[in-house]
């Protein structure tokens, strides 16, 4: 195009660089309008890691639409309310499987376009017919969606319908309302050796060179079956690694705050490496499951201390304005309601000026109360330590097993620890290699066992300051002895 004068163009507002954390990285499954994305059938069942909104929209598309498109909820509230990245998204919408079809309609055209109001559409469906005449893309149109993903058909002047008033069209939409629970839960196709939904897991490891750290299905976690499904995930990923799930309470049938632990126990949700929340969440106009926003969160308080899981997520600020149930219904809890929900293993929010995070017990609590796995904090510190010592020394794996070797991590794995706990991140950590546990007929077999003591603070959850009144302060004050 040729261009002769003064111009102006608008460019949507850039978002700031977003903080990098990946000890609480979030694996993210649900559905996309991926009609909107620059490959629509490429985007079903892969994992797309992605480090800032403009990226996820390219993979995934974006809509506000968070009821039919769930992972959209995980978009904007890692890179829009909490600013953290990076985060991994599966799509399960099938755009061959869960789709419907839009008959043929005449619709006006305007100043040579044409926008057709109706959501979903796969661009490469779309049949435009001018009177008798079929037309064809980029000889005779070109086709976009706008802002609020209906499609944009705009007729070439060079065409055969450069003069239209009026066309017909007809197509095929993405159809969210199709997919079920098991398209999430996925599965394994022996024929094909095909993985699907959640049993991509697996491949979070090869693909990208890093371990899960927490896996979210908002929207979808409600349901026994994926939270089921989500716990059993969650641990020998790839045979090694382990992470945490983040799975949201039934607000349809929790209520309010005194139904939780039944419907909590009524779910089969009692995983040390599962955090149960409740209820829903609101920004402005955009309602969220809770597992999104806390998901985010729990990123970001990780990366703020140096991307290490030992601060407590409770107590933390939200950036939310309000919680509610399905239904709609607000939802407030003071302190005593949400410690009564707490005692259940559930997190929750209170408003303490400003809406927090509430919270600091695992889905076992409890039934079980080992600090290791009832805190959330400790809980995520030991699986993180965990696959990091798998991730620095899988190098080792088939090293001549001499003393070296041995001395080499039992001093690499203090000094890592004692850097820690001079950062006041930890109370102590030691690693030891004892005789008693390696005998000769064990190191002949090719075995080495070491043993580590972790101490992540526990949260102080409970602080308490004893009032008396002291009248010998009185009695000083106005002179006696």
């Amino acid at each position: 195009m040729y261009n002769h004068g003064i111009r102006v163009q608008e460019k949507e507002t850039s978002l700031a660089t977003p903080v990098n954390g990946t000890a609480g990285l979030q694996v993210v499954f649900g559905t996309a309008p991926i009609n909107t994305a620059a490959d629509p059938y490429g985007a079903v069942n892969s994992l797309f890691i992605v480090y800032n909104f403009a990226e996820a929209k390219n993979a995934l598309g974006y809509s506000d639409d968070f009821s039919n498109y769930s992972l959209c909820q995980s978009m904007d509230a890692n890179f829009r309310v909490f600013n953290i990245a990076p985060i991994i998204l599966c799509n399960v919408l099938d755009p061959v499987k869960h789709k419907r079809e839009n008959l043929a309609a005449t619709y006006p055209v305007l100043s040579g376009q044409c926008v057709v109001e109706i959501q979903g559409i796969l661009l490469n469906t779309l049949k435009i017919k001018f009177g008798a005449q079929e037309l064809t893309l980029d000889t005779d149109y070109i086709s976009n969606f706008n802002d609020s993903g209906n499609v944009v058909i705009t007729l070439l002047k060079t065409g055969q319908a450069a003069d239209a008033t009026e066309i017909s069209v007809s197509s095929q939409s993405i159809d969210p309302t199709q997919v079920t629970a098991n398209d999430i839960i996925g599965g394994y196709d022996v024929a094909t050796g095909k993985e699907t939904g959640m049993e991509l897991i697996r491949q979070v490891y090869p693909k990208f060179g890093l371990t899960p750290g927490l896996i979210l299905a908002p929207g979808w976690s409600q349901n026994t079956s994926v939270a089921a499904v989500m716990a059993s995930k969650s641990i020998e990923i790839n045979g090694v690694f382990s992470c945490e799930n983040l799975v949201d309470l039934d607000t349809t049938k929790a209520k309010i705050y005194t139904d939780c632990e039944k419907i909590k126990k009524e779910s089969g949700l009692s995983s040390s490496h599962t955090i149960v929340l409740w209820p829903r969440v609101r920004v402005g106009d955009k309602e969220y499951a809770y597992s999104a926003i806390y998901g985010a969160m729990v990123a970001y308080t990780d990366a703020q201390n140096g991307d290490i899981p030992s601060t407590s997520p409770s107590n933390k600020a939200l950036g939310i304005s309000k919680t509610v149930l399905e239904d709609g219904t607000e939802i407030i809890l003071d302190q005593v309601q949400a410690n009564i929900v707490n005692s259940a293993g559930i997190v929750t929010m209170i408003n303490d000026s400003g809406w927090k995070s509430w919270g600091n017990n695992t889905a076992c609590y409890p039934g079980v109360d080992d600090p290791k796995d009832r805190w959330i904090s400790c809980r995520r510190v030991f699986t993180w330590w965990g696959n990091s010592f798998i991730l620095t020394y899988s190098k080792n794996v088939d090293d001549p097993a001499n003393y070296r070797l041995i001395e080499s991590i039992v001093d690499s794995e203090n000094i890592r620890g004692n850097s820690y706990v001079s950062q006041g991140k930890f109370a102590g950590v030691r690693m030891e290699f004892n005789e008693e546990d390696n005998k000769v007929e064990s190191i002949i077999g090719g075995k080495l066992q070491f043993k580590q003591y972790l101490a992540p603070y526990t949260p102080a959850e409970d602080i308490l300051n004893v009032l008396e009144f002291d009248p010998d302060m009185i009695q000083t004050a106005i002179g006696g002895e």
